[in-house]
């Protein structure tokens, strides 16, 4: 590779790495796997290694972790909270420990699982627990004390404690508590999270630490960070002091050669499934703080410390079936019933096929081998056919809707399959769990177990239904007695009063969330008014776009729509229209687009306060684009508004616009 084509390869990883490093640990909402990351990242490694010009000081791989978030206050770590270099083979961590006994004799080295979780340090005054933090980019971090209090097994008192004492541990979410969360939010029809790092993250930066008591977190401690009062020289030293402080560690090994090592991350990586939660890899650490000392830290990486990152555990097994599931939108989901396999520590025997052409591109059949592993070490997945069942036939994708019969559709341009039919009984759970959600109706006390039990029961069969249950059949349902019974009447009661964006919302219009649908309310005002939009009348609003306007114009051109409505306004629901409010402010009739991260405000802080200005926000750059208001990370947004000439602000200009 020549000196141009390693600059454009170091330009494309850059970009693409800092992107992942964001979605990571900025917004705890990861795209791709760990493994995927960081064979990227020593791609990168590698280049800068070849072409050393090509390195600079704001590479993903010169820096630790993500930045400080805008929920919190900041907090500098006095000590720095730095990252491990990672390792793949045998071979590389056999090349750490021939660097390690270049400096030192006769290196002991502590060896222990690598938690997939959120790294935070703990500070304790005479025994008391004082403050906490996340690690930010290593140097300042986000101040998560209140939330940490709520972790049950982190210690807030500690007995015969030194005047001062820091220490580094990993938050995680366990198994059980994350397959847990995943099932409520799948009922809830709510987007689930994606790996048990990913959820503990997100609940551990929860501006509210009730939503955080609820997630059931956990923590291990691993490291003293810094020590008033009391002499430590090991690192087994320090885990063994910190067991009796009562803080819950991991198990550890010591060896002295790097044979007994890698036998050791052999065995880890074999028994990684007895543990409850997530373990990414396993850590090698040199035992002698003083050993540590003269070792030293590169600018990111400590120089006495090595990560071991497992791959993705994969197996073979013989597809069985493929069953189709009807989602809340009508969307036919494959789903692959295979012989149960033991993967990454838990049984599995299903997993999802995505939709027709991923089973078509793969060529999947019936009988067929299938290989599966574990997506961020949680969700099942196949990734491919390793061999063919004898006269296997391909998988054909059914015309009619499993659950109902009614004709399925796939329109043009899109992957996923649909039934037809919006009253279909698969579709019905899904769709009262949003009817009754917090942004659309509000009714507390319809969670999906009560649902299931008035579906079950035949007590409601549509939206409508629900402002016909009465109280004593209610009464009588499962764990709710006359009290519960009567608050879910008043609640039912009070939701009738909802605006009307809430309502058109709670329909579960295709392409509709709740930003379109109070555009749309904004706009024509009343329900009546819908029933007669033309498409061209509806994609005019700002924001709109064909596909949403065809979408809106065909849900409220059926006659089950209008038989709907009629119905709910024969029971009460108002269905007030809209008072037509007249904008004003410096920014009537500008239109801002928010890109990367803002100094002190949220994008939906910012976005209020140019709303409350008369001004208007969209997501994507256009002509019609006014302003561009970009922080840091800015991406393709800011690119594109460039080469439009659009204006681009940043924060603190836009304070001063508005004085």
């Amino acid at each position: 590779m020549n000196f141009e084509e390693a600059k454009r390869k170091v330009a494309e990883l850059t970009k693409e790495l800092n992107y992942h490093n964001d979605r990571y640990y900025n917004h705890d909402d990861p795209v791709i796997s760990d493994y995927e990351y960081d064979a990227m990242l020593r791609d990168l490694e590698n280049l800068e290694a070849e072409f050393p010009q090509l390195l600079s000081p704001t590479s993903p791989t010169q820096r630790v972790g993500g930045s400080r978030g805008e929920k919190f206050s900041p907090v500098t770590h006095t000590v720095p909270m730095e990252s491990l270099h990672d390792s793949f083979s045998a071979d590389e961590i056999r090349d750490f420990d021939r660097k390690v006994r270049e400096v030192i004799d006769r290196p002991v080295y502590v060896v222990e699982p690598k938690f997939d979780g959120l790294s935070v340090s703990c500070e304790y005054r005479n025994g008391v627990f004082v403050r906490g933090s996340t690690r930010g980019d290593g140097t300042v971090g986000e101040d998560v004390t209140e939330n940490l209090m709520t972790i049950k097994s982190l210690p807030k008192r500690l007995e015969n404690a030194p005047a001062f004492l820091e220490v580094r541990g990993e938050v995680y979410m366990s198994v059980a508590t994350f397959e847990r969360i995943v099932q409520e939010q799948e009922n809830n029809g709510e987007k689930p999270f994606k790996n048990p790092r990913n959820a503990a993250a997100g609940s551990l930066r929860q501006k509210d630490a009730k939503i955080t008591a609820r997630r059931n977190l956990d923590i291990f401690v691993f490291n003293i960070q810094a020590i008033e009062g009391v002499e430590i020289t090991t690192h087994v030293e320090s885990l063994n002091y910190l067991t009796e402080l009562g803080f819950p560690t991991a198990f550890y090994r010591s060896y002295d050669n790097v044979d007994e090592v890698l036998e050791e991350i052999d065995y880890i990586d074999k028994h990684r499934g007895d543990l409850p939660c997530d373990i990414d890899g396993a850590v090698v650490k040199v035992n002698s703080l003083s050993d540590r000392e003269l070792l030293g830290s590169t600018a990111k990486f400590p120089r006495w410390a090595e990560a071991y990152k497992y791959p993705p555990e994969e197996k073979e097994s013989e597809l069985l079936d493929i069953e189709i599931n009807v989602g809340r939108t009508g969307a036919l989901t494959p789903v692959a019933i295979f012989r149960p396999i033991l993967l990454a520590g838990t049984t599995v025997s299903r997993a999802t096929l995505h939709n027709e052409d991923f089973i078509r591109e793969r060529d999947i059949h019936i009988g067929d081998t299938i290989l599966v592993r574990k997506a961020g070490e949680i969700i099942p997945e196949v990734l491919s056919v390793t061999r063919h069942a004898e006269n296997g036939a391909p998988f054909s994708f059914p015309e009619k809707c499993p659950s109902c019969g009614s004709p399925i559709i796939r329109e043009e341009g899109e992957a996923t399959a649909r039934c037809t039919n919006t009253d279909c009984p698969a579709q019905l759970l899904r769709h009262l769990i949003h009817f009754v959600s917090r942004d659309a109706m509000d009714i507390d006390g319809l969670g999906p177990a009560v649902l299931e039990q008035l579906l079950s029961g035949g007590m409601i069969k549509s939206f409508s239904d629900l402002y016909r249950l009465e109280l004593e059949p209610l009464s009588q349902l499962d764990r709710m007695g006359m009290k519960s019974a009567q608050n879910l009447i008043d609640a039912i009661e009070k939701s009738k009063q909802a605006e009307i964006y809430r309502l058109v919302f709670a329909l579960g219009i295709r392409h509709i969330g709740e930003k379109a649908a109070k555009l749309l309310c904004e706009h024509f005002l009343s329900i009546e008014n819908l029933f007669t939009a033309s498409v061209e009348e509806i994609s005019a609003i700002d924001g709109y776009g064909t596909i949403m306007a065809e979408s809106v114009h065909d849900y409220f051109s059926l006659d089950a729509t209008r038989a709907l409505i009629d119905e709910l306004k024969s029971l009460g629901v108002l269905m007030k229209p809209l008072e037509k409010k007249e904008k004003e402010g410096m920014f009537l009739g500008k239109t801002f687009v928010l890109t990367g991260t803002l100094p002190t405000m949220s994008r939906k802080e910012a976005s209020a306060l140019i709303e409350q200005n008369g001004g208007k926000t969209s997501s994507s750059v256009s002509k019609k684009t006014d302003y561009v208001l970009a922080g840091e990370d800015a991406g393709s947004k800011l690119t594109k508004a460039q080469s439009l000439g659009i204006t681009i602000i940043s924060e603190a200009e836009l304070l001063n616009m508005l004085g």
